[in-house]
């Protein structure tokens, strides 16, 4: 969607012109995904991340309303849903629209909202890829509600505004990372995220021969959700197992290996697993962005194969498919490193890798992916990318 046809679009889906309905030109603004290049599972245990935003984006056409009524059309779901901002946000279908729906009321809560909107969405992220389609719709949708209503919101403040619409809303108890990188993300940089404090440090990817690769297995077991809560339930066990014996543990961040080690009798051998992965990622992370700010590919690609055995083995969230996808990677020459990105059980892999070898990887995973899965890969060399933004107003 450009600026080109934007007003073509708007009379398409708002020709009708209710009571509340402007003519004023929409706004636009986009909401980018975003691919995690390491630190899986860590960022809901205080951890350690290291993200980057996608060139793929969730772009919003909007128009200010003289109501407290939304109506927004999805492009992709080809349906509209619509719901008012003057008092709670109901929880209602399309359930598509509840990532929309919590977003707006986190604003309405903070007293941000005196308009509603007419809106367009259409998103070239994956859904359902493990990219964060949801945290682009999410920051987007608030992006827009604030520019129409003329107010601005800082942006640690909107990431956990869109966090708030994730937990309560959409029903996903996610940590910061989606919205934070999709709010925060800077052009030619990823961002290594301290999940506690939200301290960051704009980590530059700026070899002109260093290409990101993401290559999606197109499937998603239908487990995400159930063992994802499964999973912290896991992680929590673990710090109250571990707190009994060092009291200043409040999460896995605190934990090291020998601490961990040191307590390992009575504990449930899965759950030592869970945190073994927490706690050896958290390094991973640290250690592979010192390894990127020294242009240190052979290690950072290390360290991506390190950290998806770790979520294969210790985590448990790789899936076959995912696996199958990380050995076609690992058998190209020349490519870094590997690994799966984004919650699991489906979805995407990330890649490290030279220009150069870019074709090699795609001619791979093109003939042996479905070869070994009966599936077809789609897949997409990316770059690191600006955050949330306004287009035009």
């Amino acid at each position: 969607m450009n600026n080109m046809n934007i007003d073509q679009l708007f009379n398409q889906h708002f020709a009708d012109s209710p009571a509340g309905a402007t003519t004023e030109k929409p706004v636009v603004v986009c909401a980018p995904g975003r691919v995690n290049l390491i630190g899986e599972h860590t960022d809901y245990n205080d951890g350690f991340v290291f993200p980057m935003a996608l060139d793929r984006v969730t772009t919003i056409a909007a128009r200010r309303r003289t109501d407290t009524r939304v109506r927004i059309f999805s492009m992709m779901q080809d349906q509209m849903a619509e719901f008012t901002v003057d008092l709670e946000v109901a929880k209602a279908a399309p359930k598509w629209s509840l990532y929309a729906r919590g977003a707006a009321e986190a604003l309405r809560q903070r007293g941000l909202i005196a308009h509603g909107m007419d809106a367009l969405i259409h998103s070239d992220v994956p859904l359902g890829s493990g990219l964060s389609s949801s945290a682009a719709f999410e920051v987007a949708t608030a992006l827009a509600l604030l520019t129409v209503n003329g107010r601005t919101l800082d942006g640690v403040e909107l990431a956990k505004a869109c966090q708030w619409a994730e937990h309560h809303y959409a029903g996903m108890p996610c940590g910061i990372m989606d919205q934070f990188i999709s709010v925060m993300g800077q052009e030619g940089h990823a961002l290594l995220l301290d999940c506690r404090d939200l301290s960051r440090r704009q980590v530059p990817l700026s070899d002109p021969n260093l290409r990101i690769l993401v290559a999606n297995t197109n499937v998603k077991h239908e487990l995400v959700q159930g063992e994802y809560q499964a999973r912290r339930n896991q992680c929590r066990r673990a710090v109250e197992h571990l707190a009994k014996r060092y009291p200043q543990v409040k999460a896995l961040r605190d934990v090291t290996l020998d601490m961990l080690e040191s307590v390992r009798l009575g504990m449930d051998p899965m759950v030592f697993l869970r945190a073994t992965h927490v706690i050896t990622e958290n390094k991973r992370t640290t250690d592979f962005a010192a390894a990127l700010e020294k242009n240190d590919w052979i290690t950072a690609g290390r360290l991506m194969y390190e950290s998806h055995r770790s979520l294969r083995d210790d985590y448990g969230v790789s899936c076959r498919e995912l696996d199958v996808l990380v050995e076609i990677a690992r058998s190209v020459p020349g490519v870094y490193g590997a690994r799966m990105t984004g919650g699991g059980f489906g979805g995407c892999i990330v890649s490290l890798l030279p220009e150069k070898v870019v074709p090699l990887l795609e001619a791979a995973i093109a003939k042996d992916y479905p070869l070994q899965t009966n599936l077809k890969s789609t897949y997409f060399v990316t770059r690191p990318s600006a955050g949330a933004r306004v287009i035009s107003r």
